[in-house]
């Protein structure tokens, strides 16, 4: 097998030929294009799907989301492990302020209703629906050392790809670098806090299905990592595959209950409202 790679590899009309008979085929985890699926919302119109994939185990993923966009992610089997970077489109230099998100909602435990905050007040993303119900918004994503230390190995060309590593693939996409992969947070995958402040991962398998539905509050970027959460003590690197669909909606209104819900809340979104009457 390795000798015929090696002849196709050296012959770029049998290279050219190799690849093109490989137009059609269908993977586990790859974008769909078109965006098709059956299982949108009902009110969803055909041309207003704008995202559909599949994001392997390991993998990751990005896209630019338009004010008002719903992002719905899938665990699909049970042991993906979603950590999320979310930088504001226009300006990138604004992005996801965990510190805030968990200090102005007086609540560390992300949930529906919840908002994802950015260093300068505004809601990026809120959190519309949530039958998972286990998050992380304190330990981070894992990196080369901390798998190398668990695992023996954690190259990012390796079998044991970190969340940290393939966010510097994502955000490479985006004109980013090193420096903008900031702290992020974790769904599906989650911790508790004990009374004598111990961490306490909560990492499953949990049953396949579970869900998490996400609004755009503003034009942003978004990169997920799909790799086994920093904590997971699990001796073999596991994760599962999770699907991402994203469709066009409604900006939130004046009197949506996510947006009224708390006073510091509402004034996220008026910052946010603010930002765009320019």
């Amino acid at each position: 097998m390795t000798d015929t790679i090696t002849e196709t590899l050296a012959n770029p009309l049998a290279a050219r030929d190799h690849a093109r008979s490989m137009h059609g085929t269908v993977t586990e985890s790859m974008p769909v294009l078109p965006p098709i699926a059956d299982d949108l919302p009902a009110d969803v119109e055909p041309d207003d799907h704008l995202w559909e994939e599949t994001i392997a185990a390991g993998g990751y993923a990005t896209r630019r989301l338009t004010r008002g966009t719903r992002l719905r992610l899938i665990d699909l089997k049970g042991d993906a492990c979603a950590s999320l970077l979310v930088f504001n489109a226009e300006m990138p230099t604004e992005r996801l302020n965990v510190a805030d998100t968990v200090k102005v909602q007086w609540n560390a435990y992300l949930g529906a209703g919840k908002l994802l905050l950015s260093d300068m007040g505004r809601v990026l993303l809120s959190i519309l629906e949530d039958d998972a119900g286990t998050h992380d918004s304190f330990c981070g994503t894992s990196s080369a050392a901390t798998n190398a230390a668990r695992y023996g190995e954690g190259s990012n060309r390796g079998p044991h790809p970190s969340g940290r590593d393939r966010f510097l693939l994502g955000v490479a996409k985006h004109g980013l670098g090193r420096r903008d992969v900031h702290p992020c947070v974790t769904l599906f995958k989650g911790t508790r806090i004990e009374a004598d402040g111990a961490i306490t991962p909560q990492i499953g398998p949990f049953a396949p299905g579970r869900s998490v539905v996400l609004r755009a509050e503003m034009d942003v970027i978004v990169v997920i990592a799909n790799c086994p959460h920093v904590l997971d003590p699990r001796e073999q690197w596991t994760v599962t595959p999770l699907r991402a669909s994203a469709w066009r909606g409604p900006i939130t209104a004046q009197d949506d209950p996510v947006r009224t819900a708390t006073p510091e809340g509402l004034r996220a979104f008026q910052n946010v409202e603010d930002y765009y009457r320019r």
